[in-house]
């Protein structure tokens, strides 16, 4: 998963995936796309291969990139696991501030009465 999010970090191989999310592409269907050689697209596609976000097969002469959506689901469960924890901290932080207000600022029930 590590080679996974380092290739993720080049802002130019989230744009590649973001394309082969909607579809299989070539090598030359892509780089029409940047303002880069062919052979810069295709060291970004090698490192997106690497990391197992995209597969290439031959079909024919075109060797088509397809993105590895179950990697993306791995990667998003483990993004939500630790949303999940973080949002509980943040709930119990919260329960804690509400606490420490109430415990500073308290509202004298008699007070209310007498203002009544």
């Amino acid at each position: 998963m590590s080679r996974a999010f380092a290739a993720l970090a080049d802002p130019t191989r989230r744009d590649i995936v973001a394309r082969l999310s909607d579809g299989d592409a070539t090598l030359t269907e892509i780089a029409e796309h940047y303002a880069m050689s062919i052979q810069a697209v295709s060291k970004h596609l090698s490192v997106l291969e690497n990391a197992g976000l995209i597969s290439r097969t031959r079909r024919a002469q075109a060797r088509p990139a397809h993105l590895e959506a179950e990697v993306f689901d791995l990667m998003n469960g483990w993004i939500e696991r630790y949303r999940r924890r973080a949002e509980q901290r943040y709930r119990r932080l919260d329960a804690v501030l509400a606490e420490m207000n109430d415990e500073e600022n308290p509202t004298d029930s008699t007070e209310q009465g007498a203002a009544s």
